[in-house]
């Protein structure tokens, strides 16, 4: 398969922009353009794998689109190259960390959406569903800003419901990494590691689910988490055997399910 990567458009709000501080505007330079030539020196020695828990999905797929996908904060540094330039949404906090998280991955193709589960998040979602409207794929770092660790929060959930397309989960896991002391213990993976990527089945929550089916949903989505995060756990010293082939990531292409 074969794709040309799609432009990011920009999501416009109503609101205004936090503001930002002198030495959190020099801050924020430094940490984005740091975190940005990490991630592109790092994640092109690494070898990844993409591996579908549906297997009818066909194994040169990327990712599906339009779809609700949700992930942990931390493997934001491998996910960002492995699906950069695809005009993928992500929602991020408009708190400190999430403003160079945002500024990072906008540099690698991604389109920020700002807002949270504490600030802005109907705001947030309006973006997302408009972004979905266009076409596009959105994901959600399904824990953060703050956590707590491996909580999924239920905004994928209404926007399902909002929009009628199917939400899907993913975890990428990296065979050897730096660990930091926060919240998330976030990953930056040591240079030529190993990278497994799993993707969940797609659920879809119906247009009319009573607040009862919507937090089985929600049960649904952590569970999907945790199932891919383990799986990918268990298997990325296997990347490069037989059942995990590595390819170059140009080989790969997104896959449109409507």
């Amino acid at each position: 398969m074969s794709s040309s990567p799609l432009r990011a458009e920009p999501v416009s709000t109503s609101s205004e922009p936090r503001r930002f501080t002198l030495r959190e505007r020099f801050l924020l330079w430094l940490i984005s353009w740091a975190g940005y030539l990490a991630i592109a020196i790092i994640c092109p020695t690494l070898r990844y794998a993409i591996s579908w828990e549906d297997e009818s999905v066909p194994p040169d797929t990327l990712f599906e689109k339009p779809v609700i996908y949700s992930f942990w904060h931390r493997c934001v540094f491998p996910a960002t190259w492995l699906w950069k330039k695809s005009a993928i949404a992500v929602m991020v906090s408009r708190s400190f960390d999430g403003e160079y998280i945002a500024r990072i991955i906008e540099r690698f193709g991604f389109v920020g959406v700002r807002g949270s589960s504490s600030r802005g998040g109907a705001e947030a979602l309006l973006g997302m569903s408009t972004q979905l409207e266009r076409g596009a794929t959105v994901a959600f770092t399904i824990d953060g800003p703050r956590g707590p660790k491996y909580v999924a929060k239920p905004g994928p959930v209404r926007l399902s419901k909002v929009t009628g397309l199917p939400m899907a989960a993913f975890y990428v896991a990296v065979s050897d990494a730096w660990v930091l002391k926060t919240w998330d213990q976030f990953m930056i993976p040591k240079p030529f590691s190993r990278a497994l990527a799993r993707l969940s089945r797609r659920m879809q929550v119906p247009a009319d689910a009573t607040d009862a089916q919507q937090k089985e949903f929600h049960a649904q989505l952590q569970q999907s988490l945790e199932r891919v995060t383990a799986f990918a756990e268990e298997n990325v010293a296997r990347v490069g055997t037989p059942q995990f082939p590595t390819h170059p990531i140009a080989t790969f292409a997104p896959r449109r399910i409507i």
